[in-house]
């Protein structure tokens, strides 16, 4: 009697097909997955390793002092120049006051001084007239000495009076020398004055460079921004006492938002200035931005480390170095409102179009 064939045994003879369809698929995909990766690389050279920089300005105090009003918030815009923090001026002001009269006292030197030139000149001048009196009053009598010096030959005069004119020779010489002495000494009396007058001109210019360094010092109890941005990091607080040098608080400044990608070493060659840049953001999927590749780092970011490697020591691991790669950003204000320094992008150089 034959055997009949049932329902289960018709399954088992069917050859099973969905397999190979699926690895088909699957192999298909691959292979569409794999040109288009195979195309995109070669036109593309994407990291991850890269984040939102910018320059961040720390606003430090210029002078010590106690902190009198504090006029911004933290976390809010503030504009270039805008007064944020006043240190009470009151000690700077007297500061200025005793600088201002110090330089008053040393200016009214100068007057003295030049007051006291006018005088020793005016010694000086009758100085001179007292040696030229002298020279006269000299030759008037060495033209009488020769004069009796003849006559006492022949017996004219008497001894008497030859040697009175002798004297009298003698008593101008000496006379004459003493007006000498006395022009020199008014002559010299006029350069010591003058002498003094420079170093009282000197002493006046100290006292303006005193003046003008306590007029800096009080500008600086007034802390303006230095930059336009969004204060950060306040570290100041109404009353506080505060030291010159210490920061009070940071500004990012506007406008200066850029892209610091670290790449491997080996796709620098791909990479120059001027290529435009794919940029996705984290925490904003959804933005597509664009960038160009402004410059390179001069040297690796370990080399920036505080302790850097030294390859000469130890066991050497070599290890693919990374290039920080700086990207400008190019998108509009409603854009560049919303980044913030330190975020996290990807991006992917386009090397070839």
């Amino acid at each position: 009697m034959a055997k009949q064939s049932t329902p289960e045994n018709e399954t088992q003879k069917k050859p099973n097909r969905v397999l190979p369809i699926i690895l088909g698929v699957i192999l298909i995909g691959g292979i569409i997955f794999g040109v288009k990766e195979y195309i995109y690389y070669g036109k593309h050279v994407d990291t991850d390793d890269a984040q939102i920089d910018g320059n961040i300005s720390p606003v430090v105090a210029r002078v010590g002092g106690y902190v009198d009003s504090i006029m911004f918030e933290e976390n809010t815009h503030v504009n270039r120049g805008q007064v944020l923090v006043k240190i009470d001026d009151r000690d700077y002001k007297v500061k200025l006051e005793q600088a201002q009269s110090a330089q008053v006292g040393a200016s009214s030197g100068i007057g003295v001084n030049e007051s006291q030139i006018y005088t020793n000149e005016a010694n000086s001048a009758v100085a001179n007239a007292g040696v030229q009196s002298a020279q006269a009053r000299l030759d008037k009598v060495n033209k009488d000495y020769l004069r009796y010096a003849n006559l006492i030959k022949d017996g004219s005069i008497t001894q008497q009076q030859f040697d009175q004119a002798k004297s009298d020779q003698e008593v101008a010489q000496a006379n004459l020398q003493a007006a000498k002495d006395q022009l020199k000494a008014a002559q010299e009396q006029v350069g010591t004055t003058r002498s003094q007058l420079k170093v009282t001109n000197t002493g006046v210019n100290q006292r303006q460079v005193d003046v003008d360094f306590a007029k800096l010092q009080l500008t600086y109890t007034v802390i303006k921004a230095p930059a336009s941005g969004i204060t950060s990091k306040k570290n100041v607080q109404l009353g506080q006492l505060v030291q010159a040098g210490q920061t009070l608080f940071s500004i990012v400044n506007d406008s200066s938002l850029y892209i610091t990608a670290n790449f491997k070493e080996t796709q620098l060659d791909k990479i120059h200035d001027g290529q435009k840049v794919n940029i996705e953001i984290d925490a904003f999927p959804e933005l597509k931005v664009d960038g160009t590749v402004y410059n390179f780092a001069p040297a690796t970011g370990a080399k920036f480390s505080l302790l850097p490697p030294d390859n000469a020591t130890g066991n050497y691991v070599k290890v693919v170095q990374r290039i920080p790669v700086k990207i400008k950003i190019n998108a509009g204000k409603d854009v560049m409102d919303r980044l913030r320094p330190g975020m996290s992008v990807n991006v992917s150089v386009i090397i070839k179009d």
